[in-house]
C-alpha cells in the first residue's frame, strides 16, 4: 500500500537567511507557497512548525483503509469483545492512535509533508481579504516534531523488518493497557497484556536464535510508539475527512456497527 518510497525527508536550515528577509514585503509574497519537507534541523522554531499532507487525498485514503483494518483487528479479538463496554471505550481510546501507527507500519504507507497553504499576501492587499474570518473555527495542524516521531517510528520498524505475527503480539500489548485510568477489570487486561509480552518475546526469541538484539530493537519501537500523540494523527490523517466530527465518536460507531 505504500505510495513513497521511505527515504529521510531532511532540509537544510536557513534560519539566519530567513531573518534577514522577513521584513521584506517582496519575500513575503514569492514565500507563501513554499513547499517544504519536513524539517530535521535542531532549531527551536523548526520543531513548533507546523505542517500538513503532501498528497492529502491519497494519504487520507490510505489512513482510511488502515484504520478500518485497524478497527476490525480490535473487532474480532474474542478477549476484547469479553471486557465490559465501559472498558473496551476507554482502551479504545487510550489505544488507537498507537494502533494505527502500527497499521501504517505494517502496511508500508509512508507519507510526505509540507508547509500549509498559506493565503497570498498580494492578494490580500488586492482583494481586501484578511483570510479566514475571526469567527470561524481554524484547525490547528500537527507540528513538525509530532510527525517525526511517527516517521521515526515507521522507519524503525522497517528497519528491523517486524512480521506479521510480531505485529499482532504488538497490537495486544498497546491494546490492552492496565494503566488506563478508570478501568473496571484491570487485573483481568493486565493478563492479557502479559499474555501478549509473553508470546511476542517466545515467537521473536524461537525465529531469531542468532539476532539476540533483536527483541530488545523491537522494545525500543514500542517504548517510542507510546510518545505517539492521538490529536496530532487525528489532525494529520482524519480532520480533512470528517471535519468537526469528533474522533472517538467516529471509532464507537466503527465498533459497534456491523
Amino acid at each position: 500500500m505504500a505510495f513513497s518510497s521511505h527515504s529521510a525527508l531532511q532540509r537544510k536550515c536557513h534560519c539566519e537567511k530567513d531573518k534577514m528577509n522577513q521584513g521584506s514585503i517582496l519575500y513575503h509574497i514569492l514565500n507563501h507557497k513554499r513547499h517544504q519537507h519536513l524539517p530535521t534541523c535542531s532549531c527551536k522554531h523548526e520543531s513548533k512548525e507546523k505542517v500538513a499532507l503532501g498528497s492529502p487525498y491519497i494519504a487520507c485514503k490510505a489512513a482510511s483503509e488502515v484504520l478500518l483494518k485497524t478497527m476490525n483487528f480490535i473487532k474480532n479479538l474474542p478477549s476484547f469483545r469479553w471486557l465490559l463496554q465501559p472498558d473496551q471505550l476507554l482502551l479504545l481510546e487510550n489505544c488507537w492512535a498507537a494502533l494505527f501507527v502500527l497499521g501504517l507500519a505494517q502496511e508500508g504507507v509512508d507519507f510526505e509533508v509540507i508547509e500549509p497553504s498559506k493565503t497570498s499576501i498580494l492578494k490580500e492587499i488586492l482583494t481586501n481579504q484578511k483570510g479566514k474570518g475571526s469567527d470561524e473555527k481554524t484547525i490547528s495542524e500537527p507540528s513538525a516534531a509530532e510527525v517525526q516521531k511517527v516517521k521515526s517510528f515507521l522507519t524503525k520498524c522497517w528497519s528491523i523488518d517486524i512480521s506479521t505475527k510480531e505485529y499482532v503480539y504488538l497490537k495486544g500489548i498497546i491494546l490492552f493497557s492496565p494503566d488506563v485510568s478508570g478501568l473496571q477489570s484491570p487485573q483481568y487486561i493486565l493478563c492479557l497484556q502479559q499474555e501478549a509480552e509473553r508470546a511476542l518475546t517466545e515467537y521473536t526469541h524461537s525465529v531469531n536464535l542468532q539476532d539476540t538484539t533483536r527483541f530488545s530493537q523491537i522494545q525500543l519501537a514500542l517504548t517510542s510508539l507510546k510518545s505517539i500523540n492521538a490529536p496530532a494523527i487525528t489532525q494529520l490523517f482524519f480532520r480533512p475527512l470528517i471535519g468537526n466530527v469528533q474522533m472517538n465518536a467516529l471509532l464507537m460507531e466503527m465498533l459497534y456497527t456491523s
